[in-house]
């Protein structure tokens, strides 16, 4: 019976539990899978040529007891130092935490059982963006805070709308969401028959790109590319160091950088930030925008935490150099609770890059999906339904004409009055409101105590005709 891609993903992560006696995490086992899984996708795709002899799937699954071990290490390093492209990027550092030879034989055992050719139709990709999901949602896992919800990422992207032949950047790319749902986008979009041989070879090999700090995240990130058919031009590296300054000329910029500062409040390498500051969010903001070219439509949606709206010094340099550089038009206030990281509260930036650098920002549209909206979790799960409203708004060809509580425009002017704040287009919260409408203290202390004395009354009545 052949599985959906669901049940095998079910299946694979399921097989976690036998290493947990081995003492390894969801992070590890992700990365163990990735190593063992990468040489039956290969066996699966026609990519064994590129493997060197003797180092293939067929070979390791021969292989039993200490054996089994020993060659095992041996097959990460030599594909780790001894191969090239995304065969290297992907061994590169490998490291095996499995003690136990009787577990690793499991894993090949169950790996090699399963019906490939069900997961092969619905798509390799899918199979391993559902692990990636399911070690984001484990909060054990710690990886939450490399996972961008779905459902944002898609609604970012189709409002974006990215076309054949455009150059893609996300420089905090954690395992390639941004770039992978663009990719689905355009494969939607275009006929790929139709396509010139210049044109498929950029969609193949320069269409997209990214950059990401931490090593095993690089990994997955370019499994998940290798998996998608997509070329792997993930640089291993810090966007904030000097290989930043070398993206530029970008038409699209996707990202959602990581939350948090920087470690003992370093400042970054790179040099041509006009504002270098600790704060990480307010960093890569600036490297965003610099990379946009200036012939018109580059354009960028960045998700950003709220203090990037309101911090002084630093924080009003960088909103007023954008709103100089850039025509930013549009900014939601996302609901809270969306991201693993809870209480976080965060906004996508929508803006564009001017043909100048001077005046491009005249008004900013707010939308509010953060105020009166449920609480989201396990039980009121997140879902592109609730950007409807938004989309509609966002898309209309005139925005005055939209009738949405959730959806204001405030003047460059006013936000200039504002000390450059863009902590703004919030509506009236129902529950601070209901509470407004009570009354002074006064009055309902009053009130209370009266109706106190009317209850001692009667409960006075009530013992007297009892007694």
């Amino acid at each position: 019976m052949a599985l959906s891609t669901q049940e095998i993903v079910n299946k694979l992560w399921n097989l976690c539990n036998v290493l947990r006696d081995d003492g390894i995490t969801y992070h590890q086992y992700l990365n163990e899978l990735t190593f063992i899984l990468f040489l039956k996708m290969a066996e699966e795709t026609d990519y064994n040529d590129k493997l060197p002899q003797g180092y293939r799937w067929a070979d390791l699954k021969q292989k039993e007891g200490i054996e089994l071990s020993t060659f095992y290490r041996q097959l990460l390093l030599k594909l780790g130092t001894e191969s090239t492209g995304s065969i290297q990027k992907i061994y590169n550092n490998a490291q095996t935490s499995i003690q136990e030879p009787a577990n690793l034989r499991k894993i090949i055992k169950h790996i090699d059982e399963l019906d490939w050719f069900e997961a092969k139709d619905e798509g390799l990709g899918e199979m391993y963006e559902g692990l990636l999901e399911k070690n984001a949602s484990e909060k054990k896992s710690g990886a939450g805070q490399y996972f961008t919800p779905r459902p944002l990422i898609n609604v970012m992207v189709r409002l974006m709308d990215p076309k054949v032949g455009e150059r893609l950047n996300d420089p905090a790319c954690g395992t390639y969401g941004f770039m992978i749902a663009a990719h689905h986008y355009i494969l939607k979009h275009n006929d790929l028959y139709k396509l010139s041989e210049a044109q498929n070879n950029h969609l193949q090999n320069e269409q997209y790109s990214g950059c990401e700090l931490v090593g095993d995240t690089h990994r997955l990130a370019m499994m998940n590319s290798f998996l998608h058919g997509m070329g792997g031009n993930i640089a291993l590296g810090d966007s904030l160091s000097s290989y930043g300054e070398s993206i530029k000329n970008m038409d699209l910029v996707l990202a959602n950088p990581p939350f948090g500062t920087k470690k003992g409040g370093d400042r970054p390498t790179r040099t041509d930030l006009v504002y270098p500051t600790s704060n990480k969010q307010l960093n890569f903001l600036q490297g965003i925008y610099r990379s946009l070219h200036t012939r018109g439509d580059a354009r960028a949606a960045v998700v950003l935490p709220d203090n990037v709206l309101f911090e002084d010094g630093d924080g009003q340099n960088v909103r007023k150099d954008l709103m100089e550089k850039c025509n930013l038009h549009t900014i939601l206030r996302l609901p809270t609770g969306i991201f693993y990281a809870a209480g976080v509260k965060t906004n996508v930036l929508f803006f564009e890059r001017g043909t100048t650098d001077k005046a491009n920002t005249k008004n900013v549209w707010f939308y509010d999906m953060r105020t009166n909206m449920p609480n989201f979790g396990k039980r009121t799960p997140f879902t592109e339904s609730y950007f409807t409203d938004f989309e509609k708004a966002y898309t209309a060809k005139d925005r005055n004409k939209i009738k949405d509580e959730r959806f204001s425009c405030i003047t460059r002017e006013t936000i200039t009055k504002k000390n450059d704040s863009l902590d703004l287009g919030l509506i009236a919260d129902d529950s601070i409101t209901k509470a407004e409408d009570v009354g002074e203290p006064i009055d309902i202390a009053n009130q209370a105590l009266t109706e106190l004395t009317s209850i001692t009354k009667e409960l006075n009545a009530l013992i007297k005709a009892l007694n």
